[in-house]
């Protein structure tokens, strides 16, 4: 699948910058519409100008997602793309490779105890894998697995965002996680501030709803890319 997500990561932290996972999130169940009549592969561009350490793109539909744009974005550009998604079959992990994607969530939450397999099974099929855990006992079932990445949501994923969310989720949980993955926090960074709090104890964050709602994107990205000092 060419350059990974975590190698994408690790290149950002090299050259001093906070590393981000940009998503184009058409839909939020507590904001709404967010691409009020935007075109998402104009997005994408200004994720790529803003130096986006990789895209997301979530096609669940309680998202009003679309899988045909997942493939439109993963041949437009030349970042890693992470499938977000409630993946509860494997068919799934294999419409995403064919899609050409980098990377696919998989969330503990739904998953439980077939986290690992599917792991594994989106491994052999050429996929990095971003798992996501909540609380204490989600992280223990991530660290069980061959994941090259973690990711803590500062959002309950059952409440479909409809919480604010804290990075203080990210703050409490990230000593948890195993020392030899990438961690990221999700959701809820809507702050310079917030970020920095987060890139203190993770390696990356992904943000969606506070690029969705800002007026100059690129611009917005480029502030949340280069400000604040990693620890």
């Amino acid at each position: 699948m060419g350059f990974g997500l975590s190698d994408a990561i690790k290149v950002k932290m090299r050259q001093q910058l906070n590393p981000v996972i940009a998503e184009i999130k058409v839909f939020s169940p507590k904001y709404g519409d967010l691409l009020r009549g935007r075109d998402p592969l104009k997005l994408l561009k200004d994720y790529e100008k803003g130096d986006a350490a990789g895209i997301s793109y979530i096609t669940a539909r309680e998202f009003r997602g679309n899988f045909s744009l997942l493939r439109k974005i993963c041949k437009e550009t030349n970042l890693p793309v992470l499938r977000k998604a409630f993946i509860l079959d494997k068919s799934e992990i294999e419409r995403t490779a064919e899609a050409e994607a980098s990377a696919i969530l998989l969330i503990t939450r739904f998953l439980k105890d077939n986290t690992a397999e599917f792991v594994d099974y989106a491994l052999e099929h050429g996929l990095e894998t971003l798992v996501e855990a909540h609380n204490l006992n989600e992280i223990r079932i991530a660290n069980e697995t061959k994941t090259g990445m973690i990711g803590i949501n500062n959002r309950d994923i059952a409440k479909l965002e409809l919480d604010d969310g804290s990075v203080e989720v990210t703050e409490r949980l990230c000593k948890f996680v195993k020392n030899d993955v990438v961690k990221v926090s999700e959701s809820g960074i809507r702050s310079l501030e917030e970020l920095n709090r987060a890139l203190k104890v993770a390696d990356a964050v992904l943000i969606g709803t506070a690029l969705m709602l800002a007026e100059n994107i690129e611009e917005k990205l480029k502030g949340f890319v280069g400000g604040g000092e990693r620890d």
